[in-house]
């Protein structure tokens, strides 16, 4: 069996979504700041008349915070919002660049690299490997599942 995933880089990273979850992919858009909402939220967007939080995937990892939170006020915002769903719910996980979807064999799916710790290690799902290094891929139900972070 083949799976489908959205690929995207995030600090020198490459990481995937399965395809099935993403709705869309969007250049940043106007955003509203929400007083007092945890570190990795960067705030809200509306979408076509649909409300959306914006989810810094960077900070969510522990990756660090994310340069392009400076430039969210700029006119010219850097990075993209890939907008995905999960039950019912629909976020955007900003990232520093998207990439191609790639197709997979579902027997070369491996765990988590076992180098990694705490969060990330905790989101995702596991690694595809590439020629040069692993595209990880993100489990999208546990990166909107606040409550196992």
């Amino acid at each position: 069996m083949v799976e489908q995933l959205c690929t995207f880089s995030l600090n020198g990273i490459y990481f995937g979504i399965d395809v099935q979850h993403v709705q869309e992919v969007i250049r940043p858009q106007p955003m509203t700041r929400i007083p007092l909402a945890p570190p990795d939220i960067c705030g809200l967007i509306n979408l076509r008349g649909q409300i959306i939080t914006v989810i810094d995937l960077q900070q969510r990892l522990d990756m660090g915070e994310s340069k392009r939170r400076s430039h969210i006020q700029l006119e010219e915002p850097q990075g993209f919002n890939i907008v995905v769903y999960s039950d019912n719910e629909v976020v955007s996980l900003l990232v520093d660049d998207v990439a191609d979807v790639l197709e997979f064999s579902e027997n070369t799916f491996q765990p988590p690299p076992a180098t990694l710790k705490g969060r990330m290690r905790q989101i995702l799902a596991g690694a595809y490997p590439l020629t040069e290094g692993f595209l990880l891929v993100i489990d999208i139900e546990k990166i909107l599942n606040l409550q196992v972070i």
